[in-house]
């Protein structure tokens, strides 16, 4: 089967999902949430040294639960995941959960990104911001850039924030038969990304500011990394299909997912927290070949991730300048 792009490709080109920013006016933070519309059967890939994450546990292979109604993506670090509890307030007003008993509990996993660098760091998503993501959900086209989870993202920050440039969140999709697949993933990696060709498209920039250090190089030259925080850099995302998968396979889907970030990201560092989660919405019957849906979902994460940082907008107020900014400059 030949797999080919959208023109203007997005997680929401998977019948069933809607994707929702909020955008904090008050610093560079925000959430994204996406609203699984009947429920969808989800999986998860959690990676790197310090991973910040809720319901990850539930989405085992071998743990009861299957179907989920949301999934979050936050800035705010670990406090961010108080925007979740406004995801399952949301969805429990509209009568939206998993039955237990008595009470009807929406299941919202949800992964956080370090952004605290930008801005009163005492700032960050909460209930109130994951709410206002569902008000925003739409199945049309989504926003990238400095919206949602990706509004205070950074990019290559081994030699320090000062250094870093500016992330963000970015998406793709592609058919692959008769199923469609899709990423959307919130950028804000120790590493640089890197365009199809190898070549860095955003990272960490040389001493003055002025040009990309291209870090991997700086490194074999001799130049060391500044010591950095575990946590302080997460790349976070959702992959999705509108195929038929088991739990098994959406976790399965998540991992091979993970290959996009390292053509994408170089290097991916102990420091992160990396987080990828699969939904499989089944809309379009069972899917025959796991490795070719794997295979695209990770070349699809990878177009996400550089869609992510050629979408953003500098924070000169911040000093986090974009691709254009230095070319300009």
């Amino acid at each position: 089967m030949t797999a080919t792009l959208s023109p203007a490709g997005a997680l929401t080109d998977v019948a069933g999902l809607k994707v929702g920013h909020f955008t904090d006016p008050r610093r560079p933070t925000g959430c994204t949430v996406v609203l699984c519309e009947g429920g969808a059967v989800c999986g998860v890939d959690v990676r790197g040294g310090a991973p910040g994450t809720r319901e990850t546990d539930l989405l085992k292979s071998e743990n009861t639960v299957d179907h989920v109604h949301a999934v979050l993506l936050t800035g705010g670090s670990a406090f961010g995941l108080d925007a979740a509890t406004g995801v399952m307030q949301w969805l429990e007003a509209q009568g939206l959960g998993l039955q237990v008993g008595p009470a009807l509990v929406p299941i919202v996993p949800s992964a956080v990104l370090f952004d605290l660098w930008v801005g009163d760091q005492r700032i960050r998503p909460d209930a109130a911001a994951g709410r206002a993501a569902c008000e925003a959900a739409q199945a049309g086209a989504v926003a990238e850039g400095n919206v949602g989870a990706g509004t205070g993202a950074a990019v290559g920050k081994l030699f320090g924030i000062a250094r870093a440039m500016k992330g963000g969140i970015g998406t793709a999709s592609a058919r692959l038969g008769g199923v469609t697949v899709a990423a959307l993933v919130a950028v804000n990696a120790v590493g640089d990304v890197l365009g199809e060709d190898g070549q860095v498209l955003a990272g960490a920039r040389t001493a003055d500011g002025l040009k990309l250090a291209h870090t991997t190089q700086a490194l074999m030259h001799g130049e060391g990394p500044q010591r950095l925080m575990p946590g302080a850099s997460t790349t976070i995302g959702v992959v999705a299909t509108d195929a038929t998968l088991t739990k098994a396979q959406a976790n399965k889907l998540a991992s091979l997912a993970h290959h996009g970030l390292s053509r994408a990201i170089d290097p991916v560092t102990t420091h992160d927290g990396d987080t990828l989660f699969a939904l499989a919405t089944g809309r379009a019957g069972p899917v025959g070949e796991l490795s070719g849906l794997g295979a695209v979902a990770a070349e699809l994460t990878a177009r996400a991730i550089r869609r992510a940082v050629m979408a953003a907008e500098g924070l000169p107020a911040f000093g986090l300048p974009t691709v254009r900014d230095l070319a300009r400059a």
